[in-house]
């Protein structure tokens, strides 16, 4: 298991992220996540989409959930050939919660908590304090990472802009 000491900080406070990370051209690890109804969400179904991953701590949480509610407005621009998932280590139902009250409608939402394997396979597991780290990325149609972004100040939010362009060349 690769350790990145120092690789983020939480309120300046160094952390430890889990994982090797990962690079645009590498290839995009699978995965299996729960989604809002229990309901395992694999990332085989997404194949031959291109596909953001919005990482975050928790959607309880102001930044996260500016960033998916930024993301879902982003969404209705884009093409039906994209799909964005946002993961944390939230519960299903918080999520479903979530989403009904910001009426976030077009990103699905994925929880870590039962498998525990996204975090360590795409490097944002924090070993200080059992969540993920805020990250963001595009995969492009070929399962390869086109963009990447581990966000180095936990608190603050992606660069919405470079995702974005990232997703415009892959689709």
């Amino acid at each position: 298991m690769v350790e990145r000491a120092q690789a983020a900080t939480f309120k300046g406070n160094p952390l430890t992220l889990v994982g090797t990370e990962l690079k645009v051209g590498d290839q995009a690890p699978s995965f299996k996540l729960v989604g809002n109804d229990l309901s395992d969400v694999d990332s085989g179904s997404f194949r031959g989409k291109v596909r953001v991953l919005s990482v975050a701590p928790s959607l309880d949480t102001p930044v996260c959930a500016t960033q998916t509610r930024t993301f879902n407005k982003e969404a209705v621009n884009l093409s039906d050939e994209l799909v964005i998932l946002s993961v944390s280590g939230d519960l299903p139902f918080a999520l479903a919660r979530f989403c009904g009250a910001e009426g976030i409608e077009h990103v699905v939402t994925a929880s870590d908590y039962k498998y525990g394997t996204f975090g360590e396979a795409y490097g944002v597991y924090v070993r200080e304090l059992g969540l993920l780290a805020r990250a963001v990325f595009v995969i492009g149609k070929d399962d390869k990472i086109a963009h990447a972004e581990y966000v180095g100040e936990v608190t603050h939010e992606p660069d919405y802009e470079a995702a974005l362009t990232a997703v415009k060349a892959a689709l």
